[in-house]
């Protein structure tokens, strides 16, 4: 199973390019020369906050839950990691670092759209806050270490994009 699993994830990744490549050719005669620019700027932006989403896990979050896990070892209790186990928590914990990551362009579009007003956004954060929490909780263990790893950087990086916000919302 350990085995299909990789192949699957190394399958999206090698085969992601021509999939977006695809999409953007199906996509690109129906749109006018802005929206071009503008979609070109957040598939690049997209792509690199998912990295970076899961190059922070990987570095930082995904040891710490390890040693979270080991740190109850003692004489009559042994933690046993399967391979199999480290691998599937670290492909769904990069997952979930990878799409919480996207927080800014998912604010910033939707402020640059006119879903919602830059005002109505600023005057949310208290329930921003408690759905990345809440979010953070879900999509990582149950331990509040790799749930505030997750919920604080997405914060902030909402904060950035309610920043990039307010900057269009003063150019425009």
């Amino acid at each position: 199973m350990l085995q299909l699993k990789i192949a699957a994830l190394l399958d999206c990744v090698v085969c992601s390019p021509a999939i977006a490549w695809n999409f953007w050719q199906f996509v690109l005669p129906a749109l006018y020369d802005t929206e071009r620019r503008f979609v070109r700027s957040i598939a690049c932006l997209t792509s690199a906050l998912f990295v970076a989403g899961v190059a922070f896990c990987l570095a930082v979050c995904f040891p710490l839950v390890v040693r979270f896990g080991m740190s109850f070892a003692g004489d009559t209790l042994q933690p046993v990691f399967g391979v199999s186990n480290l691998v599937s928590l670290a492909l769904w914990i990069s997952l979930a670092f990878g799409c919480m990551f996207q927080f800014p362009l998912v604010t910033y579009a939707l402020v640059r759209a006119g879903v919602v007003s830059y005002e109505t956004v600023c005057n949310k954060r208290p329930y921003v806050l408690v759905g990345i929490l809440l979010l953070a909780a879900l999509l990582t263990p149950p331990d509040i270490v790799s749930q505030l790893i997750l919920g604080v950087p997405s914060y902030a990086l909402f904060e950035i994009g309610l920043l990039a916000a307010r900057r269009y919302k003063g150019r425009k």
